[in-house]
């Protein structure tokens, strides 16, 4: 996996921070210069952050964990989406519902209620309602699927969280830190890198800046996932090599004790 590349970044607009007067002086180690009233994000160390953040995650996946990206504003949506879709990852995109991670079991119980309707609507049952009935049920599905998305098949706590925009999901980021979960996230220049265990410094409010580093971060997770299914074919290969050996000295003892 190539490094990050600087020019590349600077391309897709990444240094691009927020008005000085919005600043967060947290982040001025990483802040290389103002311009025209806006902060300039120093792109040397956002490669470094990003090259960190990226590793620990690919390893993360390749230990058959899963990790949860969040981003609800309107630029982000669609490409959080998707690179977490290629990676096979869960995402929410819509809204976060308080206590999505620390009151995780009233969130499965929703699971739960929005599969019973599928079953419903499978077995027969959704027929036998009212037209009203049917309705409000319909709504009532529309609206689990909205608020839990991709989550209805994460059966447990992720193992770790990636947000575009701290300011934003500072709930996400408030609950990931209660439980202790390692917090991955685009840290613009009116956040606090501080809130978050792997801060990249960068553009939070531009797709092209935030499709440029989910790119790299789901990039290392795809090797990750990769080295994770070549092992796990290893070590099937290896099971039936042990298997088959057995056999065969079952084989010679059972001939020795015919002889």
């Amino acid at each position: 996996m190539a490094k990050a590349n600087v020019k590349d970044l600077l391309n897709a607009g990444v240094h691009f921070g927020h008005l000085t007067r919005k600043w967060n002086p947290n982040m001025a180690p990483y802040i290389f210069m103002e311009k025209s009233g806006i902060h300039i994000i120093d792109l040397h160390k956002t490669a470094v952050k990003l090259e960190e953040a990226s590793e620990s995650l690919g390893k993360i996946a390749s230990s058959g964990r899963k990790i949860l990206f969040v981003a609800t504003k309107k630029q982000a949506k669609e490409v959080v989406a998707k690179h977490a879709e290629m990676v096979n990852m869960p995402y929410i995109t819509e809204r976060w519902m308080g206590g999505m991670l620390t009151n995780f079991v009233t969130i499965r119980k929703a699971v739960k209620k929005m599969n019973s309707i599928d079953r419903m609507k499978k077995d027969g049952t959704f027929e036998t309602l009212s037209k009203k009935e049917r309705l409000q049920v319909d709504r009532q599905r529309a609206k689990l699927e909205r608020d839990l998305g991709s989550i209805a098949e994460m059966t447990r706590i992720p193992s770790a969280i990636f947000i575009v925009d701290t300011v934003r999901e500072h709930i996400a980021v408030a609950e990931a830190k209660k439980l202790g979960i390692p917090i991955f996230a685009m840290v613009d220049t009116n956040a606090d890198p501080r809130e978050v265990d792997y801060p990249i410094p960068s553009n939070d409010d531009v797709s092209k800046s935030i499709d440029i580093i989910l790119t790299h971060i789901t990039d290392r997770i795809k090797e990750g996932l990769s080295a994770r299914k070549a092992e796990k074919e290893k070590q099937k290969e290896d099971n039936s090599e042990a298997e088959e050996s057995d056999h065969v000295v079952s084989a010679e003892e059972a001939k020795e004790d015919q002889d």
